[in-house]
């Protein structure tokens, strides 16, 4: 059962906002809940339990979010720009129409975002930093979608 509920996850979200502090939900059971649309810029939500959540059309440019657990989580359409996903665990999750510019990918598990090869083919990776430890869905070619090896 999740610590805190949507409502008090977007008024904390406004309040650290206004008080120019990033979101500290580091660790937190965040799991299922609905986020859909909700501004969450530059959170910390590494170690996060966010398995389930709808995270669709959200906002997390520049979060925080190794280590977390996404699996199954909806990230369709979200805005992920610059994200630390190092680590994070993104099994059946939905990455379709996300943006993840500048993301950090080392070790995450992606590669069961889908049991197609064309899951991310319109997941925008270009200048996102991946390494050898980077689980990718069958056949896709990171490279070729403009993610980098470093």
């Amino acid at each position: 059962m999740p610590e805190l509920t949507e409502n008090e996850i977007l008024e904390l979200a406004a309040l650290a906002r206004t008080k120019g502090e990033p979101l500290d939900l580091h660790g937190r059971d965040l799991s299922h809940l609905g986020l859909y649309r909700a501004d969450l810029r530059g959170a910390d939500l590494s170690e996060a339990d966010l398995r389930g959540t709808n995270l669709s059309e959200a906002d997390l440019s520049g979060a925080n979010l190794s280590k977390a657990s996404l699996g199954g989580a909806s990230l369709r359409s979200a805005n992920l720009t610059g994200v630390d996903l190092s680590g994070a665990y993104l099994f059946q999750a939905d990455l379709s129409y996300t943006t993840l510019k500048g993301a950090s990918l080392r070790g995450a598990d992606l590669h069961s975002t889908d049991l197609r090869p064309t899951d991310l083919a319109e997941t925008d990776l270009r200048g996102a930093v991946y390494g050898s430890n980077t689980l990718w869905p069958f056949g896709f070619d990171p490279v070729a979608a403009g993610a980098i090896r470093g």
